[in-house]
This record gives structure tokens, sequence and C-alpha cells, in this order.
């Protein structure tokens, strides 16, 4: 279920087809000899160019040399293409594509973008068109290329609804199983913490960026460096095929993201007419829906493609569908209503202080994603971001809301101003892993969610274990400084806290007594003795993993569960005793793993033990892989360190999970995978004449 959910998340980060691109005019053409893409030894691509439009067509030409294959999964998904690829899995991409219906809304809005951020758009389509123009083998889908700047636009509003849940309102829907309340089983979440002077040992300020993403796939992350002559100086990454840097840092600032789970999607059912076919009524009067057919494209088999005509709608309250029981609900979201996503991280990316970053987030355009912030001037910040609408008092909208008027339809947003947010806390630091946001600091300076409108979605369930582990670890001592390296410590933590939500739930499970099984007595001791430590040479832990990922399997949770209390019964943790028994005696011989026997790091020919687990601030949440083995899917799928001291930048250290190419023929495939074994980071730098001269490579994109 959570790969389906995933896949149907993951869609289009860089293109949709939203508009007839034929004839559009390009008001800057990009000369790649203007394009300098240079390599560290890393693999890194460091992209220098004239002008912004220039770093954004070197850094689509880059990625596309990395990984062009799983650009174009964005790609075709997007363009709506999908179903020609995939067959039905890829058909009801393209159908929720088309429930959006976002093509009205650029056509009318495009021109909000400004000229500067369009040339940047322009140069990164004339830089992945160029790729695709001399590449032609390795295109997968014929008639995916050439995209346009307002495919660019439609992408991010395309991804940004799809992550804050929007398909699974939609799939339920059109079978008839809706339930407005979506708990998300996916376990993508983040670590982000920011420190100044006020805590720092040496008068710095810094930042950690760790999000938890899938480690492979358009979810995964990509790292580059864009400098122009025109003030873009950014190093951080995104996902492949994105144009704009999604989290990282530039000389004078940088930020993290987290997901939050806030309820960004309102779904509401209309009141049709007895007899009168697609009639609803609104304010008073009968109004007929929009009619808006696809024909989907289906593979069936190799060259065989098989069309089928499916049918959605429009109504004043926006994306109409018709469920089986022939009622009809509409899908309002603000992403679907903010074209400046993009925009929006540009600005970011070029901000050069505080004000300017927080200009940026006025934009009110990338609809979700908590952002922990430091600067060179000794700001640190947390906000709750969001696109929250200003939704009408006495209504519950986590609820389907039956609606036959303006008066429960929003149309107005909320000022970033009255997002929950915490700017130079006196303890000197902030942090989110995907926990309560009026909790982004320290407890003295905690907020109350109560001074929050209840439809904002927060729910305070307690911290998750990486929250109490944080803030365990801010105890120990709290008056000790931070350093750097105490900061890189913190983030690389592979323990549980010594008192949290799911641990406390499954404390009746000790009562299972060793001596009533005898065959499972060495398994129970291990799991009753476990110190609640994540190391690679624990079996204790080995033997956690095995047992409750079959726990989880059994009670169709995810490993989300780590989180929160759960209620196992003793005879399904007894099942899953045998279980893991049964696979250790076939695959370890009898003997308990150590977890890094057990969680392997894996990639080609490499194939490395692995400390982290799940819900851990070293975070991993595994899949099965061979042989009794598990692989993560789910981890520490980015890290980045930035350091400002006496108003400079003083250091960058980045870590990825396997390399900066995807191509396994590149010896940057594997190559960061022993240091992200040894929770290990490499040193980055802005510095031109360094990169320069220590360049493993330096071209124009040709």
């Amino acid at each position: 279920m959570k790969k389906f959910i995933a896949c149907l998340a993951m869609m289009a980060w860089l293109v949709t087809s939203v508009s007839a691109n034929d004839g559009y005019e390009y008001s800057i053409t990009v000369n790649p000899e203007d394009v300098t893409i240079v390599r560290d030894k890393w693999g890194v691509p460091h992209i220098f160019g004239k002008t912004d439009a220039d770093a954004a067509y070197g850094l689509a030409w880059a990625n596309a040399e990395d990984d062009f294959f799983t650009m174009q999964e964005l790609v075709i998904s997007g363009k709506g293409y999908a179903g020609r690829l995939m067959g039905v899995e890829g058909a009801e991409r393209d159908f929720f594509s088309h429930t959006l219906g976002y093509r009205e809304r650029i056509e009318q809005d495009f021109k909000q973008l400004s000229p500067e951020y369009v040339k940047y758009v322009e140069g990164y389509c004339q830089g992945i068109n160029a790729y695709a123009a001399s590449h032609k083998k390795e295109i997968r889908v014929k008639g995916v290329f050439p995209v346009y700047p307002k495919d660019v636009v439609g992408g991010y509003m395309f991804a940004l609804s799809a992550l804050i849940g929007t398909p699974g309102y939609v799939s339920k829907i059109v079978k008839g199983t809706y339930d407005k309340d979506q708990p998300s089983d996916l376990p993508y979440g983040s670590n982000a913490f920011a420190f100044n002077s006020n805590k720092t040992a040496d008068g710095s300020s810094m930042i950690c960026i760790n999000p938890h993403q899938p480690v492979t796939g358009p979810f995964s992350w990509y790292e580059a460096h864009l400098v122009s002559e025109e003030g873009l100086n950014i190093h951080g990454a995104m996902f492949p095929g994105s144009s704009t840097v999604f989290l990282g840092n530039n000389e004078n600032l940088g930020w993290a993201h987290t997901f939050n789970h806030l309820d960004l999607v309102d779904v509401f059912q209309l009141e049709m007419h007895p007899k009168k076919k697609r009639t609803y009524k609104f304010n008073g009067e009968w109004k007929t829906l929009v009619k808006r057919p696809i024909w989907l494209k289906v593979k069936l088999a190799k060259g065989i493609v098989f069309p089928v005509k499916r049918m959605t709608y429009w109504s004043e309250y926006g994306a109409t569908l018709e469920s089986p029981d022939g009622n009809f609900y509409a899908v309002k979201l603000p992403a679907n209503e903010k074209i400046g996503v993009g925009e929006q991280w540009y600005r970011m990316d070029k901000a050069t202080n505080y004000d300017e970053f927080y200009k940026a987030l006025s934009m009110e355009s990338i609809s979700m994603f908590n952002i922990v912030y430091s600067d060179e001037d000794d700001n640190v910040l947390f906000i709750n971001n969001c696109v929250m609408p200003k939704r009408h008092e006495g209504v519950d909208y986590s609820k389907v809301v039956k609606s036959n008027s303006d008066k429960t339809l929003w149309s107005e947003f909320h000022d970033v101003e009255d997002l929950i947010q915490v700017r130079n806390p006196k303890c000197g630091w902030v942090f989110n892993t995907n926990n309560n946001p009026a909790h982004a600091t320290d407890k003295s300076e905690w907020q109350s969610l109560d001074d929050y409108p209840a439809y904002f979605g927060v729910t305070d369930n307690g911290e998750n274990n990486r929250a109490e582990r944080f803030l365990e670890l801010m105890r120990e001592p709290a008056s000790e400084k931070m350093s750097f390296e105490r900061m890189k410590r913190m983030k690389f933590d592979y323990e549980f806290p010594a008192c949290g939500a799911f641990q406390n739930s499954i404390e009746n499970l000790f009562h299972v007594n060793p001596n009533d099984y005898p065959e499972l007595a060495p398994l129970i001791t291990a799991i009753n003795q476990w110190d609640k430590r994540g190391n690679k040479d624990n079996p204790a832990a080995g033997a956690w993993i095995i047992t409750f990922q079959k726990v989880f399997s059994m009670m169709g949770f995810s490993d989300g569960e780590f989180k929160r209390a759960v209620i196992i019964p003793d005879s399904t943790y007894v099942t899953a005793l045998r279980w893991a028994k049964n696979q250790i005696d076939t695959y370890y011989g009898g003997e308990i793993p150590k977890l890094g026997e057990v969680q392997r790091h894996v990639r080609g020919d490499v194939n490395l033990p692995l400390a982290g687990f799940p819900d851990a601030l070293a975070a991993n949440y595994n899949e099965e892989w061979k042989d009794g083995r598990y692989k993560p899917w789910v981890a520490d799928s980015y890290v980045h360190f930035a350091q400002w001291k006496d108003g400079k930048l003083v250091r960058i250290e980045t870590l990825h999970p396997f390399g900066a190419s995807g191509r396994p023929d590149s010896p940057h495939y594997t190559d960061q995978m022993q240091l992200y074994a040894d929770q290990q980071t490499k040193t980055m730098t802005l510095d031109k004449a360094k990169i320069m001269a220590e360049a493993e490579s330096i071209y124009h994109p040709h």
C-alpha cells in the first residue's frame, strides 16, 4: 500500500501538460558557451552562467547527464503520458493530473509571474530540450519533448497538489470508499535544527538540513550548486527534474524543509437536482456541471495502447467527481490555485537577508513544508509554512462538507504572519522533526495551539521519538553550548528517547515470559534488554527490526507506527517472534544477527552494514530486500550542514546516500556510500576559485 500511495504522490515535479504550447515564443535564447559545468571530485555539478537563465540551462543539462531516466518519469507523468509507459498504474496518474484542471488557472495567471523568473524557466526548458534532442535514444516515450515554461509552472502546482495527499481523496471518491480523514501511512518526515550565537560556543549561527525521503526515484535528492552573475549562488538539493533548489544555503542564509501534516484539502458534497442530471444548487440557483472528459491511453503490451474514456467535471467549487453511488464531490485545495510555487523557491534561492527571504515567503505559493532557517546576521526562524485558506468558523472541514452556497466555500488565504512561527527565541535555537509546530524551540518558549484556528488541522498527539530525543539531547546539559561537531553528532544519533509513546505502549509485551517459550527465549530476552540504540553492531536492535517489521505487516501498520502508541496483542507478538526465529534460523545460522547484518546499504556491487532506526534522528524505514535482509527505502536521503561566523559563511558539509549520478556506469554512482554508512560528510564550498582549482572536469553543455 505504501508503494502505491508513494507512486501517486511522486508525480511530475518537472512538467505537466497544461496548455497548447505550440508557437511559444522565447524571450531569451541561451548560448551554451555562456554556461560552464564544473564537476568536483564527487561528481557534484557546480554550474556557472552569465545569467540566471544560463545557470538554469546548465542545471537541466547536468541533471539529465546524471539521471535522465528518472527525470523522464516525472516528465511523462506530468504531461499525461504515464499510461503509455506504465499501463493501468500510469493511467491513474494521468487521470489525477487531468482531474485537477489547472490549465485555466495558469492561462489566467501566467502573466503574474515576473519576467525575471520566466526567463529563468525558459533557460531550464532550453537545457532539457537540448539534451533530449541530442540523446533521442534515451527518450522513453515518444512525444514527451519539448517542454515549455507553462509545463514547468504546472508541474510545481501538480506536485504540491499530490504531496498534500490529494490523490488519496480523488481515488476514494472514484472508488466509492470516500472518507475525509486521510491519515498518511508514509513515513516521510525530516529533521531540521538551527542555532544562533545565544546557543553556540563560538558565536556562530548554524543549520542542519536533513530530509527523510525515498533514497531512490523521483522523490530522492539531486545535489547541485548554481551560480550566475545576476546574484544566484545557491548550493543544495532538489528532486530530479526540478528547476530550483528546494533546500540548502547561499552565502548569506540557508533553510530546511520538513513535512507538516496539515488539513489542506477540503471535500464538498454538492446538492444535486432531484431530476435534472449534472445540475447542482449554488447560492439559490441551479447550475450545470461543466463536463471535462479525458481519453486515457493505457499500454496493454509493447506497441499496443488502448484508449479509455473517463469523465470529470468542474463546478463553483473546482474539480468535481462522481462517486459510484451517484453523489458528486468537489475537491478544493490551495495548491491548485497558486501558480507561483517555482518562483517562490527561486526568490528564496536568491534572497540575501532575512527580510528578502521573508518577502519570498509572503508570496504564499508553496502550499506545505515547515521551514527552519538560519543566516549570517544571527537570525533563526521556524515557520509552519503553508497556504492556509480562511475557512468559515463553525464548519467542520475535517469531514465532508455538504454545501450549496458560498457560506461554506472559501476564497481567501491567511497571510504568512498568521502562521505558527518563532523567530530568535531567547534560548537561541529552533527545530522541527514533524512534531507539534507550536513546540519548535525550548519548552520554556512553547506556544499554544489554542491561539490558532482549529481548522489549521494541527493535532497535539505528543512528540514523536525524534523530537523527544532531540529535546533530551538539548538537556544534556542544557547549559552546554553548541558546537558544529556536536550538531553533527545529534543529527547522526540513532538512540531512542528514554521515554517515548511507542516504547511506553509496548511495555505490556515485556510480560511475555521467555520461560514459557523456551525456543523463543533468546529472542525475547534480547528484545527486552535492548538499550534503545540502533548501532550497527547491536544484535538486540537486529532482533527488534526483524520482529517488529513482521508485527507491523501483520497488523497493517507502516513504519510510522514507531512514532506513536500502538496496541499489539500478545498472540500477534508471539506469532511474529516465531516468524523472526525462523528467519534467523534460515538466514543467520540460528544466531541473533547484529543490526548491520540485517539492515544493508545496497546499490550495484556495494553492500554495506547500516546503522539507524525507524524514527531515530538517524532514520531508516526499511523494505524487504533478500535473504532475510532489509534495505532502507526512506532514510537520511540528504544531509546538509552550514555555518556562518562574523557575518561570513565558513563551512558547508553535505552527504548523499549513494552519489551524484544515477547511472550505473558512473564512478559517482556509489562513491558516497561508505561515507553514508560511516556517518561522515564531504566538504563543499561556494568559492569559485577553489572549485575550479580542484575540479574533476570543466565543460560547456554540448
